[in-house]
C-alpha cells in the first residue's frame, strides 16, 4: 500500500472486516467522530503502544503479519515519530542524517552514498 496514509489504511482494514464506521465504533466503544477524524487524517493515531496494539487487533491484524508492521510504521509517520526499534540502534541513528539528506535530494559524496547503500542492504 505504497503512498497510503495511516487513516486510509485503517479505513481499508475496517471495511475489509465488513464494518461501517458506526458499527465498528459501537463494537469497540469508540467515539465515531474521533475515529472518523483519524481515518481522514485530521486526528493523529493513538500515541500509546497499548492503544495502538488494541486498535491493530480490532482491525484484524496479528503480530508478525506484514500489515501489523505497516500499521505501526504508518502510525509513527502520522505522529511524526521515528520508530522506537530504529532509535534503539545507535549505529542506525548515526546514519539517519545521511538518509534524511538523500531523501531531500541533497548531494552526497561517494562515501556517504556507500553508507546509505549499506544501510539499505542491511534492512
Amino acid at each position: 500500500m505504497a503512498g497510503t496514509s495511516f487513516g486510509e489504511f485503517i479505513k481499508e482494514l475496517r471495511r475489509r472486516q465488513g464494518y461501517s464506521l458506526r458499527a465498528f465504533c459501537e463494537l469497540h466503544e469508540l467515539d465515531p467522530g474521533n475515529q472518523s477524524k483519524m481515518e481522514r487524517g485530521l486526528r493523529p493515531p493513538p500515541l500509546g503502544e497499548r492503544q495502538r496494539e488494541e486498535l491493530a487487533r480490532w482491525l484484524g491484524l496479528k503480530p508478525g503479519d506484514d500489515d501489523w508492521q505497516v500499521f505501526f510504521d504508518l502510525a509513527d509517520i502520522a505522529s511524526g515519530r521515528i520508530p522506537s526499534e530504529i532509535l534503539e540502534d545507535e549505529a542506525l541513528v548515526g546514519k539517519l542524517p545521511l538518509v534524511f539528506r538523500s531523501l531531500r535530494g541533497e548531494k552526497l559524496n561517494k562515501d556517504q552514498l556507500l553508507e546509505v547503500a549499506e544501510l539499505l542492504r542491511r534492512s
